[in-house]
C-alpha cells in the first residue's frame, strides 16, 4: 500500500469546504479530506491565506488531471508531489 496524497489549493475556506463535499459527490471519497489553512509567508492577516484539501488515495484511483479541474472549478489547483 503507497502513500499518495493530493494536496488541493484554494483561495479560501468555503471553496475549500465545497471542494472537499464535491470529492464525495463526484469521486466516491470516502474518508473525509483534511482541510488546512495555509497562511503565507510573513502574512499574519487571514485574508491572504490559502486553503489546502489534502485527501489520501492509497489505491491510486483518482485521476490528478480531475482533480486539478475539480480544484480550478473554485480557482485553485492541485500541488504536484
Amino acid at each position: 500500500m503507497s502513500d499518495v496524497r493530493h494536496v488541493l489549493v484554494l483561495p479560501d475556506r468555503d471553496a475549500a469546504q465545497e471542494v472537499a463535499e464535491a470529492l464525495g459527490e463526484r469521486f466516491g471519497v470516502v474518508e473525509e479530506p483534511q482541510l488546512v489553512r495555509d497562511a503565507l509567508a510573513g502574512e499574519d492577516d487571514a485574508e491572504d491565506a490559502q486553503w489546502l484539501v489534502v485527501l489520501r488515495d492509497e489505491e491510486e484511483r483518482l485521476d490528478p488531471a480531475e482533480l486539478d479541474a475539480l480544484a480550478g472549478e473554485w480557482e485553485g489547483w492541485r500541488e504536484e508531489p
